[in-house]
């Protein structure tokens, strides 16, 4: 898979100092369209800000498994006809995080479900939203005062993603 980029605390406009070591975390996410050409965007109505859904791959686990995990569990969909996108690092100083963002575009297969979301996800104020895939870019450009520290790189690297699954298509 091709590195679009990688992004760093400079990249968000944030002087976090670099720690001794990082935590190294996979993770996997997809652009996912449903039947009408609308991809998910999970919002995160505390913070102010969408996302791709996804996130982190478990103990045993391969890519697919974990995106199909968390495809199910933050939009309630299945997914098939899965394939490369392209891959993000980031280099969370604050949070002393190196995560590898490995990403997909997908289709719903079946009927939308109802998510199934963490307490921390329901604290958040997570919901999902369907938009045209350039709603959804313009979405994420208009957003252009997110506060929150995590939010800044998921900002940057989900608009990445969103970008060049428009180019494909």
């Amino acid at each position: 898979m091709q590195t679009f980029r990688i992004i760093r605390d400079a990249d968000i406009n944030s002087s976090e100092a670099a720690p001794k070591e990082f935590l190294e975390r996979k993770a996997a996410r997809a652009v996912l369209f449903d039947k009408d050409g609308k991809v998910a965007l999970f919002h995160s109505t505390k913070n102010h800000y969408h996302k791709l859904p996804g996130g982190g791959v478990e103990d045993g686990e391969d890519l697919e498994t974990a995106l199909r995990r968390e495809l199910l569990e933050e939009t309630g969909c299945s997914a098939g006809n899965i394939r490369e996108l392209g891959i993000i690092e980031e280099y969370r100083n604050g949070l002393a995080l190196h995560q590898l963002s490995y990403c997909f575009i997908a289709d719903v297969v079946g009927e939308k479900g109802s998510p199934q979301l963490t307490e921390d996800e329901v604290a958040e104020g997570f919901v999902v939203e369907w938009l045209d895939i350039n709603t959804a870019i313009q979405t994420l450009e208009g957003e252009g005062g997110v506060e929150d520290y995590e939010g800044k790189f998921i900002q940057m690297r989900d608009l990445t993603f969103l970008k060049e699954a428009r180019n494909i298509f």
